[in-house]
């Protein structure tokens, strides 16, 4: 199940991309064992995503990712997923998905990163209306990373995620989205990240699994 939005000029086609749950967010798995550390981590991703594909402005969230757990656990909620191919990291992860999503006739199509479990899909949706057709990007709350990614209408993506990825994305000719989506821009790295994050509101699956194991 997607949005009610429809495809158009200003809809999005949203890309997420996910590490294998393994290699995830490493700096979360201290005091949690790898169990854990795999529940968080998918719990996070599945509030992103439906998050965000109740944001207006959304035509679809498309999962990119080779992990056959986190694969189940989507495609079991309707959402769909795309393989990693060719496994050769975020950027490539991304092109290739965004090649399969404009092959379709995807008319506009942006990245979102997966670890935004506070994401509040009204403040998605503002941040793509000040987006307008723009190449445009959202910086983390640190101000070197980026959130969130919109290729211009009809063309390539063009992700540059990686150390720096902020200022990749400004040099590209992308626009900096800076406004009142705090939740767009929290990502979640570390526990401290995790703690604030929580100050803002977590999604439900996350603050559940937190509740269940005391933290």
């Amino acid at each position: 199940m997607t949005s009610d939005n429809t495809p158009g000029t200003t809809g999005v086609h949203l890309l997420v991309p996910l590490k294998p749950l393994a290699r995830a967010k490493s700096r979360l798995l201290a005091g949690r064992g790898s169990a854990g550390h795999v529940e968080l981590v998918t719990a996070m991703a599945l509030d992103t995503v439906a998050a965000a594909r109740r944001a207006r402005g959304v035509v679809e969230v498309v999962v990119v990712s080779s992990d056959r757990a986190l694969t189940e656990a989507f495609t079991g909620l309707g959402v769909e997923v795309v393989p990693d191919d060719p496994g050769d990291g975020l950027n490539a992860a991304l092109r290739h998905g965004d090649e399969v999503l404009r092959a379709r006739g995807a008319f506009r199509v942006g990245a979102l990163q997966a670890d935004l479990p506070a994401l509040r899909p009204g403040e998605l949706g503002w941040a793509l209306r000040a987006a307008g057709t723009d190449r445009s990007f959202c910086p983390d709350l640190g101000g070197d990373g980026t959130t969130l990614l919109l290729g211009e209408p009809d063309q390539p993506l063009d992700p540059r995620f990686g150390p720096g990825s902020a200022e990749a994305h400004f040099e590209s000719g992308a626009k900096s989205l800076l406004g009142p989506w705090e939740s767009l821009r929290r990502d979640v790295d570390t526990e401290a990240d995790l703690t604030a994050a929580e100050v803002v509101g977590l999604g439900p699956r996350t603050a559940a699994r937190l509740f269940r194991s005391g933290g």
